[in-house]
């Protein structure tokens, strides 16, 4: 049965002899646990000592909802077409082409209280030999996304009950500022219309991990 520490025995041979900077996905429906998954992996990886695993979340590349509204697209926030995805592909692959040199790359972050995309937001130092990045829509064959999956070494998928996954969902939205019946509306409405898409790119992970091996709750 796999366990945690297989997950964490599975990351670092991603590096190989650790010369190599490798970059790990992690996907699933959203409220599946994406994140803790990521938060986790980063900081048993890093330990105590020099940290040389950073986490890049896909989030800060959502369009900021000036442009979204321009775009007539605000009420399905968080769709694939309200992310830029070629700028994150771009991102990616600027992280594995400059993993040699001597400088900082810095990745836009998320605001989850504001809900905005926060340039400038999250420093990836040059001595970040793995890059775990979490988001919806890793294992999209469509647009701008099939460039997302191609410049990741593996992609891992969270799953987790659909009874579950809504609770988590709506708690989430509930925490960030939306009433119980907005929050409820959102995620089977908006949301639950993204989840299914990802379900659907399930058989095109490396690997899927289930809440008993990733400690998500």
């Amino acid at each position: 049965m796999l366990t945690f520490d297989d997950l964490l025995i599975r990351a670092r041979a991603l590096t190989g002899d650790g010369r190599r900077r490798a970059l790990l996905g992690i996907t699933g429906s959203p409220g599946a646990g994406k994140t803790t998954l990521a938060e986790r992996l980063v900081r048993e990886l890093n330990g105590a000592g020099e940290p040389w695993v950073a986490h890049v979340p896909m989030d800060g590349f959502h369009l900021a909802d000036v442009e979204l509204d321009r775009l007539g697209r605000r009420d399905r926030k968080g769709a694939p077409d309200t992310f830029d995805a070629a700028g994150y592909a771009a991102l990616l692959r600027r992280l594995r082409e400059e993993s040699d040199g001597d400088e900082v790359v810095y990745a836009p972050g998320f605001e989850r209280v504001l809900e905005q995309p926060v340039a400038g937001a999250v420093p990836v130092p040059p001595t970040a030999r793995l890059i775990v990045t979490e988001g919806n829509y890793l294992l999209l064959d469509t647009g701008a996304w099939q460039r997302v999956r191609a410049a990741l070494d593996e992609v891992w998928f969270c799953a987790v009950a659909e009874d579950e996954r809504v609770r988590r969902l709506v708690a989430r939205h509930e925490e960030f500022g939306k009433g119980h019946e907005e929050a409820v509306a959102w995620v089977l409405g908006t949301d639950q219309r993204n989840a299914e898409l990802v379900a659907a790119t399930r058989d095109r992970a490396d690997l899927v991990v289930t809440p008993a091996v990733s400690g998500a709750r």
